[in-house]
């Protein structure tokens, strides 16, 4: 099978399996991002997530992933949910509603790569969903599946920010997609609205300071205090760069049952998390990444709000 038929069965295959879309780009070193990733890394943007200063040149070169590997296949998962909590809660990021998407990706690109093997032939690759050393964005962004936004998220031109990424990287050679223009254009909506400035400048997005990487990766025992009433009552996650978006006007409801909200989640009152108990935080958010902060995090990040508000 020439590259071209091969790059048409694969996509037709990430479709059936329900990915929005899928884009294709060349294994190879990615140049541009060594230079802004030494950079950003310098200057302390990681915060305290040691982690991303790990394995700095797989992360440039999926070669070093997959021996022998030809094509990074990227793919979009849509997320953005139908219904939303209510305003008087405290806030939890949409793309932790429901199953934590890194065990419903996982299956899918397993069987996946399953489903190449089987119409395509020997084909030897990984499957990657937010669990190794792969600059997700940058690879999507090269396959055309849109541009990154001034707050450092993809967007899709069609569809928004709204959605997880993936990849397989494998030893087949593919057809190239190319990247596509960046339409952001003078627009400052998700620089303006973060309230902890964590977007330093356009692209530029201090780790330390985002609401995402204080609420879940950090796990100190307290919040630094600078941030005080900054926090918008988002206690797990933050979606405000991309809810002041405009290309999510385009965002469509997913219809993957997995990641419906629990209703329960939806109906929560602030009351209701302060009376949080171990069970009620079990039954909340099983199988949810909610899970990755434990219920003393979320507890931790309740009080600082609630203390500093």
């Amino acid at each position: 099978m020439n590259s071209v038929n091969s790059t048409s069965v694969i996509k037709n295959i990430a479709y059936d399996l329900g990915f929005q879309f899928c884009g294709i780009s060349k294994a190879a070193f990615l140049e541009d991002e060594a230079v802004r990733l030494e950079k950003w890394l310098s200057t302390s943007k990681n915060g305290k997530m040691a982690y991303m200063e790990n394995h700095f040149d797989m992360r440039l070169d999926p070669r070093l992933l997959v021996p022998g590997a030809k094509s990074v296949v990227s793919l979009l998962y849509n997320y953005y949910p139908e219904k939303k909590q209510r305003e008087d809660s405290f806030n939890v990021s949409k793309y932790a509603y429901g199953t934590d998407y890194h065990f419903v990706l996982k299956e899918k690109l397993k069987l996946f790569l399953d489903l190449i093997r089987i119409e395509i032939g020997e084909v030897a690759g990984r499957v990657f969903v937010d669990s190794a050393p792969v600059m997700d964005k940058v690879w999507a962004k090269k396959s055309g599946l849109g541009w990154v936004g001034k707050h450092s998220n993809l967007i899709h031109p069609k569809n928004g920010s709204f959605f997880f990424i993936a990849e397989l990287i494998i030893d087949l050679d593919l057809e190239a997609d190319g990247p596509i223009k960046d339409y952001c254009g003078t627009c400052t909506r998700c620089i303006d609205a973060c309230p902890t400035d964590a977007i330093v400048e356009p692209y530029v997005v201090d780790g330390s300071k985002c609401i995402s990487y204080l609420t879940i990766e950090l796990k100190d025992e307290i919040l630094p205090n600078e941030f005080s009433g900054k926090m918008k009552d988002w206690i797990f996650g933050c979606d405000i760069c991309q809810d002041v978006c405009p290309w999510n006007r385009f965002s469509t409801p997913n219809n993957d049952p997995l990641f419906s909200p629990n209703n329960l989640l939806l109906d929560y009152t602030k009351n209701d998390w302060k009376d949080l108990t171990d069970e009620l935080f079990s039954n909340l958010f099983k199988n949810s990444a909610v899970k990755r902060t434990k219920k003393n995090g979320l507890m931790r990040n309740i009080n600082f709000i609630q203390n500093k508000s």
